[in-house]
């Protein structure tokens, strides 16, 4: 009998800080992180900008361990800063801070990083969330990888929070990706056969020293370089706990619906990477407004569709691993919108109360700072 994964998890997420009273992007101070660290130690660290903080999760065995954690984590954070008149943000993109009034952080790894990707990392002022699942196997990490890259756009589609660009709305649901798919190794994964064959590309990478490990593949899905998980990176930071939590829920049911699929010797189709990169873009640019495509059926299904088709799918996988209600939750995030959505309600509302463009702007950000604390 095979053995089943323990498909634990782990939530990261990067926040912006800003300033109460403005609502401009402001640094972390010393003292900021160092209180940050020595209460939530290597749960907490600083980002390549100085205006960034990420936290971790522990191991969770389940999303309800996982809403603890985040919770303690967000709590922590949102407390910290607010004795330095600061608030985090759980949102991709600030909407009218500038990039280039931004420093990095003077790490060693930062500084690194700034020389090797030259003015590509400088634009950088962007925030993801990542959500690891524990599958020991490494072939297995690598089988289920090609399988579940189809369902990166939909994961997307529901996450988008960076509607806003240095103060103009882009059109797009995700603007986060154009800037991060500027650097390289980026994007969807290549369909690989073996974990032998993942680590034959890493390492060519390496010996002709063009990376130092696999950490610089920076796919939407990818082995972790450090754990033995899969690591889901497509999603923009959320603003509410709660829809964080329904996207780990989803990506964890999903890993064990299409490991389980493997023990009744079946699997799920391998699209060609071309045409999931399609639904990618109407994800980014549309979220749930528009639907996406279904390349079985060839046409354009709307989102509500797929996301009953995905709750059904993982409906087994939700009850096994006590997840349902936060699965479930998905229709939540289609009924009251994703945070892109509802930051243009908010900037609409605003203009509409005659406030200008830019006092609209600060209300978007005044409206992230009270989303942060929703679920808390």
């Amino acid at each position: 009998m095979v053995k089943e994964p323990d498909f634990t998890i782990g939530v990261e997420e990067e926040y912006l800080l800003v300033d109460k009273d403005s609502f401009d992007l402001a640094p972390a101070p010393e003292a900021l992180m160092d209180r940050c660290m020595a209460e939530l130690q290597d749960q907490v660290s600083p980002e390549f900008l100085n205006c960034q903080i990420e936290i971790g999760t522990k191991v969770c065995r389940n999303v309800g361990e996982a809403r603890e954690d985040l919770k303690r984590l967000r709590a922590t954070v949102a407390r910290v800063a607010g004795d330095y008149n600061l608030a985090p943000i759980a949102a991709s993109c600030h909407p009218f801070s500038d990039w280039r009034d931004q420093h990095h952080t003077d790490k060693d790894r930062y500084n690194a990083l700034r020389d090797d990707l030259a003015g590509v990392v400088r634009r950088m002022l962007i925030c993801g969330m990542h959500v690891h699942v524990g599958v020991d196997e490494p072939d297995r990490r690598i089988d289920l990888m090609g399988q579940l890259r189809y369902f990166l756009p939909h994961l997307l589609a529901l996450s988008c929070s960076s509607p806003y660009w240095q103060g103009e709305d882009t059109g797009l649901s995700c603007y986060r990706l154009t800037v991060f798919d500027n650097l390289p190794r980026t994007g969807l994964p290549p369909n690989m056969d073996s974990w032998s064959t993942f680590e034959r590309s890493v390492q060519a990478m390496t010996d002709v020293g063009v990376i130092e490990d696999s950490s610089k593949v920076w796919w939407d899905l990818r082995p972790s370089s450090r754990f033995p998980t899969l690591e889901t990176r497509i999603c923009d930071v959320m603003p509410r706990l709660e829809h964080t939590l329904t996207l780990a829920a989803l990506i964890q049911g999903l890993t064990r619906m299409l490991w389980r699929l493997s023990t009744h010797n079946q699997r799920w189709r391998l699209y060609d990477r071309f045409l999931i990169e399609e639904n990618r873009w109407r994800a980014q640019r549309y979220g749930m407004s528009e639907g996406l495509i279904d390349w079985g059926l060839r046409e354009i299904v709307p989102f509500a569709d797929l996301t009953n088709e995905m709750i059904e799918l993982v409906r087994e996988d939700g009850e096994a691993l006590e997840s349902t209600q936060e699965i479930e939750n998905a229709m939540n995030i289609l009924r009251d919108g994703n945070s892109s959505d509802r930051q243009r309600a908010v900037y609409a509302d605003a203009i509409q109360a005659d406030y200008d463009h830019h006092d609209a702007l600060r209300a978007v950000v005044r409206h992230l700072t009270d989303e942060f604390h929703t679920d808390l």
